[in-house]
């Protein structure tokens, strides 16, 4: 169950970097211009995940038509979307400094659920591969992250530094994040060995 807890951590974290900044952006515009309110950013980021986690399990149910052992081949879909953003961040594209426009819970979810294809794509090989107690946790986990993300957000967005930080860097950083996620899972499926 820890390895469930520690791999529900992990994937999380890397599919949600670049939700950070973009809640952090949210914070800070709740303290410029009081919208959206803190609890409408809260409320909008918990919906948000809630629909991006039942649409990953939702296909993870329609894929237990794949058979077991070809699985891990999902596992490409994060690594291609690291590659992509990779290639984005090398070619200048990566850095995104437009401003995040949400001024209530709604618009926090739909912000969320936009920025979440990524989230889907990981999730979803992950929900296929593990069984209902285990899918259980990992909702918990999430669940417990959103409020961990949603305080450091507010507490970045009170440091400006940090921010321009987050933002120089975590073009370089959600990419790379993509590419362990997927590669891990290719590797922990055995799907390699019988490719090759």
């Amino acid at each position: 169950m820890l390895g469930t807890v520690l791999a529900a951590v992990g994937v999380f974290a890397g599919t949600n970097v670049d939700d950070i900044i973009v809640l952090t952006v949210l914070f800070l515009a709740a303290r410029a211009a009081g919208r959206p309110r803190p609890w409408q950013i809260w409320a909008g980021q918990y919906a948000g995940i809630a629909v991006l986690v039942a649409v990953s399990a939702l296909a993870a149910l329609g894929l237990a038509l794949i058979p077991d052992q070809w699985v891990g081949l999902l596992g490409l879909v994060p690594v291609a979307l690291g590659v992509r953003g990779l290639i984005g961040a090398i070619r200048g594209g990566g850095a995104d400094d437009s401003p995040v426009a949400a001024g209530n819970a709604f618009a926090v979810a739909g912000v969320t659920i936009a920025n979440g294809a990524d989230n889907i794509a990981v999730y979803t090989p992950m929900f296929r591969t593990l069984g209902a107690g285990h899918g259980v946790v990992v909702v918990l986990v999430f669940a417990v992250l959103v409020a961990v993300w949603c305080a450091a957000a507010s507490w970045l967005g009170s440091h400006r530094r940090i921010i321009d930080a987050v933002r120089r860097y975590g073009h370089w950083l959600v990419p790379l994040v993509f590419i362990t996620i997927g590669l891990v899972i290719l590797l922990e499926s055995g799907v390699l060995g019988r490719l090759f």
